[in-house]
């Protein structure tokens, strides 16, 4: 079989078995519109805690069922029924600080933002380094947080592409496939690069699945 075979049995793998974004699973329905923006910015900040990243997606989960999956419904939750929904996942030991920056959030996005990321990106002029700059803006998004969220709406954000994190190489080097963002994201079209980034931070996080993919190759 040759090289480019085997990185395409990979791809193909990674995608099948592990392309589901972590927006995805937390519910969103990512798209270019105010509150999916707005509910992958709180599953980036539940996500950058040190925390599984399955709690934080149970948490993200909670939360919108709560009411938060708004500005404006996050600002109405109180600050206990934030932390009883970060309890409903076991977002532990994070749950009181969580809550209280999740009301920051809240706030600074209608103040600055209208409620809408959308004028952020217009304020970066669709910079990506500009993007992450005024992303870190928001209590508990530092660089791994913007990171995330930039990774998760690529999709829809093309002008952020390819955004594939250290955990994402990571995953590529577990599975024997290349270690720059440049030449990973030739592997895939644009519109599959948040699934295929998942993907390779699914199998940096999980042995038995890099297992899996390094066999179909």
């Amino acid at each position: 079989m040759s090289t480019t075979q085997t990185k395409d049995r990979r791809v193909h793998a990674l995608l099948s078995e592990a392309g589901t974004t972590y927006a995805e699973e937390a519910g969103i329905r990512v798209a270019d519109t105010p509150a999916p923006l707005w509910q992958v910015l709180v599953l980036s900040n539940l996500t950058a805690t040190r925390i599984k990243a399955s709690i934080a997606v149970h948490a993200a989960r909670e939360l919108f069922e709560a009411g938060g999956g708004t500005p404006a419904g996050m600002a109405e939750l109180t600050w206990q029924q934030r932390v009883d929904a970060l309890g409903r996942a076991h977002y532990v030991r994070y749950d009181e600080g969580t809550a209280t920056r999740l009301g920051e959030c809240a706030d600074l996005i209608r103040e600055r933002h209208g409620g809408d990321l959308r004028r952020l990106a217009r304020e970066a002029d669709k910079q990506r380094d500009r993007v992450e700059e005024l992303l870190r803006e928001f209590p508990g998004i530092g660089p791994s947080g913007a990171l995330i969220f930039c990774r998760e709406v690529q999709g829809i954000w093309p002008f952020l592409r390819p955004v594939l994190d250290g955990k994402a190489l990571d995953g590529a080097a577990r599975v024997g496939l290349p270690k720059s963002p440049d030449a990973l994201a030739e592997l895939v079209d644009g519109d599959d690069l948040a699934r295929f980034a998942a993907a390779l931070v699914r199998v940096a996080l999980d042995k038995e699945l890099a297992d899996r993919v390094t066999a179909a190759g």
